[in-house]
């Protein structure tokens, strides 16, 4: 047809699909996984018509021939009462209407009285001794004033004790106790000639801690009580003491000691700078009642 014109040529555009889509279809493709894919993006657009289509709701039947109708109940908003709001705190004289007042310095609560009591006994025995405690302390006082003719005023204070029993300051409550020794100490000295004058041996029954041996003039160790490990007696040193011979255990001290624990029937000996010589012998231990509380 040599009378129709050409009309513009038209170019489709260069469409260049990215890389990672081809890489990813070819991929898809070697696995066998395109007709997976293909039914998951299906299902993902059918799912919402299919959930949107089910939810249509059927409309209520209508009231059956015959049937009496119910009249309607009466809205329940008829019911309700509206109160007034009143904020704040109750009067007190109303909350606390039922509580009776109490004097907060004064006490409530005493500490029970257990004079005279005996452990493990009952309750009869502890009230029959507080009660022989009580009348056998009781006292009375008797006071008488007298005037003479000169003016001066005169008072006698008698006081008698009823019941012949003790009074109270005399019952003893706890008993102390503290641990004596009986002890052997015997002096040696040097004689003009060389030779050594050794003494009669004194012997001691309880001495009682704090007790300087052998006596207040010339120290030369201090009982001062028994180890609670050891159970042994120690002896505080005394400065004028320049040696010590013997099984003893040193308790503290560089070189002199200072306190020292001696083993029973072991004599130790201790040397004074005059030269005398003091051999303590401790033979026993035990406890004895110092006093009462």
């Amino acid at each position: 047809m040599k009378g129709l014109k050409r009309g513009p040529e038209l170019k489709m555009p260069d469409l260049k699909v990215p890389d990672f889509l081809v890489d990813l279809y070819w991929d898809l493709r070697d696995r066998h996984l395109l007709p997976l894919v293909a039914l998951v993006l299906v299902a993902i657009v059918a799912v919402p018509f299919l959930l949107g289509g089910g939810s249509k709701q059927q409309p209520p039947a209508g009231p059956v021939a015959g049937a009496s109708v119910a009249p309607s109940p009466e809205p329940i908003s008829s019911h309700l009462t509206v109160v007034e709001a009143k904020p704040g705190l109750r009067d007190y004289h109303k909350r606390l209407h039922h509580d009776s007042p109490t004097d907060p310095f004064r006490q409530h609560l005493t500490s029970p009285d257990l004079k005279g009591a005996k452990l493990g006994g009952g309750e009869e025995e502890s009230a029959s001794s507080s009660s022989s405690s009580t009348s056998s302390s009781s006292t009375s006082t008797t006071v008488t004033k007298t005037e003479s003719s000169n003016g001066t005023t005169k008072t006698e204070v008698k006081t008698e004790t009823n019941g012949g029993g003790k009074s109270l300051e005399e019952t003893p409550g706890l008993t102390l106790f503290a641990f004596a020794i009986d002890v052997k100490i015997t002096k040696t000295t040097s004689t003009a000639d060389g030779g050594k004058d050794q003494g009669e041996p004194q012997l001691r029954h309880r001495v009682i801690p704090p007790a300087p041996l052998p006596g207040e003039k010339e120290q030369v160790a201090t009982y001062m009580g028994i180890s609670p490990k050891t159970r042994l007696p120690f002896f505080l040193v005394s400065n004028a003491v320049t040696g010590v011979f013997g099984e003893a255990k040193c308790l503290s001290g560089d070189s002199t000691c200072q306190l020292l624990e001696l083993e029973l029937g072991i004599p130790v000996t201790f040397v004074l700078a005059s030269g005398a010589r003091y051999k303590i012998d401790v033979l026993k231990v035990e406890p004895v009642p110092t006093g009462h509380t």
